[in-house]
């Protein structure tokens, strides 16, 4: 098994729950809008990361960064993107089983057409009334699913 550690919109802060519910992750997926390259280097210190640029991140070390990038876990082709609606490719045509996004900050899991669309939801600082949340990928083989977590006393 293969757990993807999922995380969006941080906007420059790495919340110590967040960090914590990342550990034992075989690699993790940032959604954009990191917002600090310090939030990076520290997830990398907790395992491989894949980050997209979001609308939110600037400067030359933003700039490093894709709008899309493909993650390969197992036999499962993972699309990551910041806002779905953005989305450039048919992601089932190409092959990809999961899309990964983040932007609107509303956690969601949700199979359309043989694809599974997860967004973590927000990790960062609080906005509006959403939730501090963030997810997984458990990836068996061909099969592959997904669970959202709020971090509690966020």
């Amino acid at each position: 098994m293969i757990r993807v550690g999922l995380i969006s919109d941080t906007h420059g802060l790495l919340r110590p729950g967040a960090a914590a519910f990342l550990q034992g992750s075989d690699c993790i997926v940032h959604a954009g809008d990191i917002c600090d390259p310090a939030v990076l280097e520290q997830l990398a210190a907790i395992a491989p990361v894949t980050a997209v640029r979001g609308n939110n991140d600037r400067g030359a070390w933003a700039e490093r960064l894709n709008e899309t990038e493909f993650v390969q876990a197992g036999a499962i082709s993972i699309y990551a993107i910041h806002d779905l609606a953005g989305l450039d490719i048919e992601p089932r045509a190409a092959g990809v089983r999961v899309v990964i996004s983040g932007h609107s900050h509303r956690p969601l899991v949700e199979e359309r057409d043989g694809v599974l669309y997860v967004n973590p939801g927000s990790a960062g600082p609080r906005r509006f009334r959403l939730p501090i949340s963030l997810g997984e990928l458990i990836v068996d083989g061909d099969a592959v699913s997904a669970r959202i977590t709020e971090l509690e006393g966020a």
